[in-house]
């Protein structure tokens, strides 16, 4: 071969090589827009923090990652999320699990009345739990975080103190937590949350089964009189921020690290928010003079031995499932285990709330 050939095969070798670093480069640049729903109102404090997570991963990528936001279910109602979430008409979403009864059935035990006593330990256990089982219902998507409310209390019009209070109450309450409030002695009502204080106010249901920041962002403050503090047995939703498969497979791979440590950031953020948001709901509810009531000891007991058949009845139907009791049951054990191990880190670390044992309040 002459050396004129070797050198035009060389130049034609040189020029595809810098059309590939070229490509690669503008691949690196270009600009990944997603779209990030959620049903909570643009006010809730999660959506709030949903935009700081955004504008955070907009700062860390130099721009090559943008999120649109849509809260208020303007693009994905609440219901409707997990299947938008699948099939990309969002991108990232967030909801609970409460919305869609029977998609998540595994991940339903983190709703059933095991006590959490603070929403940090909530928030904490429901990761927990999917890193430890990895339930295969979430195979579709991929989950980023999962967050839950704080312990569900009881805002109602008229005061619930002992057992025999709830006769005759129709309490909102909807999905298992529904099965909470029928163990309790009154009727639960699947009523939406945005019509609840109108179904309050217009004595159509006489209470609400939520978290403490509920009192507040839903203005409960204002139609209540009472406030039971009923963490012993208040459930908390199992709450999910997931990313479409197709859509974070398309994030580039020196994207994907910076993406994924911000993830992991915002799950201890939506923790400390989720907490935090019982404060101001407490203080809200007493400045429109809710009185908050303590359960003493002896009725704080009946509580959990009057709930235990929702629990009973959860391993029952997942044995129906074709599910083994042993496994039902070590799902428990292991929230149990985790709960006491939580609140023992709490009180370590001086976070305070507005539910649980005195420690920590």
């Amino acid at each position: 071969m002459g050396k004129k050939n070797v050198l035009a095969i060389f130049g034609i070798v040189l020029i595809l090589f810098t059309f590939v670093i070229a490509g690669s480069a503008l691949a690196a640049d270009k600009v990944i827009k997603l779209k990030f729903a959620s049903y909570l109102p643009p006010p809730h404090w999660s959506s709030n923090a949903c935009k700081e997570f955004i504008a955070e991963l907009e700062q860390r990528t130099d721009g090559r990652v943008q999120v649109q936001f849509f809260p208020g279910g303007s693009l994905a109602k609440a219901p409707a999320m997990i299947k938008a979430i699948e099939t990309g008409i969002t991108d990232i979403g967030l909801s609970h699990i409460s919305y869609t009864p029977g998609r998540f059935p595994v991940t339903e035990v983190c709703e059933l009345p095991i006590g959490y006593p603070t929403g940090w330990v909530a928030n904490q256990i429901m990761n927990d739990f999917y890193q430890k089982f990895k339930p295969k219902e979430w195979d579709k998507v991929k989950p980023l975080w999962f967050h839950a409310n704080t312990p569900s209390i009881l805002a109602s019009t008229k005061p619930l103190r002992t057992l025999e209070d709830f006769k005759g109450q129709t309490i909102r309450a909807p999905g298992r937590m529904a099965d909470v409030i029928t163990a309790l002695g009154g009727t639960p009502a699947p009523t939406p949350i945005v019509e609840t204080y109108d179904a309050i106010a217009k004595g159509v249901i006489n209470g609400v089964f939520v978290g403490g920041e509920g009192i507040r962002a839903f203005r409960f403050g204002e139609i209540v009189s009472y406030v039971t503090n009923s963490w012993n047995v208040g459930p908390s939703y199992p709450f999910y921020v997931a990313i479409n498969k197709r859509s974070y497979a398309k994030l580039p791979d020196n994207i994907k690290p910076i993406f994924n440590e911000l993830c992991g950031e915002y799950k201890e953020k939506f923790a400390l928010g989720w907490n935090a948001s019982d404060f101001p709901g407490e203080a809200f509810g007493k400045e429109k003079g809710v009185k908050y009531i303590e359960l003493p000891k002896d009725e704080f007991n009946r509580w959990i031995k009057a709930v235990q058949p929702v629990i009973q009845a959860y391993i029952k139907d997942m044995v129906g499932k074709g599910f083994a009791e042993t496994e039902v049951r070590s799902w428990i054990d292991f929230l149990n285990q985790r709960k006491a191990e939580l609140l023992k880190k709490q009180m370590a670390l001086h976070i305070r709330s507005t539910t649980g044992p005195p420690e920590v309040r």
